[in-house]
């Protein structure tokens, strides 16, 4: 599925992701909200994704659009997420959005929390409330 995507310098949201964002803000009235992308402290592997809509945006963020979704991504969180692709996957096991980061040396099992190169720090194991 990931094949099928708008791509940017930046970050990339699948055709799949977009229609699901877009058919949350249709559910909640969400006009002129975007998708906000951003990676906070926290999780087993030292940093967690984090996707909200959101209607403030800011000076310093980076905004793109793609499929009539705006997405935003603040000016440290866009370090570790450049060359991400946001999907949304719908399947026998779950449904729900997913990110796939080429940036991270580490991850968790449970794919919502990384460590980048620069944070690496010789700490092992899982003890994040996603896969623990």
């Amino acid at each position: 599925m990931l094949a099928d995507k708008t791509t940017t310098h930046a970050i990339t949201l699948t055709p799949a992701a977009a229609q699901a964002v877009r058919s949350l803000m249709e559910e909640k009235n969400l006009e002129s909200y975007a998708l906000r992308v951003f990676v906070s402290g926290g999780g087993c592997s030292g940093l967690q994704y984090g996707l909200a809509l959101e209607d403030k945006i800011r000076d310093l963020d980076l905004s793109e659009e793609f499929d009539g979704v705006k997405v935003v991504v603040d000016e440290i969180s866009i370090d570790y997420l450049r060359g991400a692709t946001i999907d949304y996957v719908d399947d026998v096991t779950g449904s729900g959005f997913k990110i796939e980061n080429p940036n991270p040396v580490t991850s968790c099992g449970c794919g919502c929390s990384s460590e980048s190169e620069n944070e690496l720090d010789g700490s092992s194991g899982c003890g994040c409330s996603c896969c623990g």
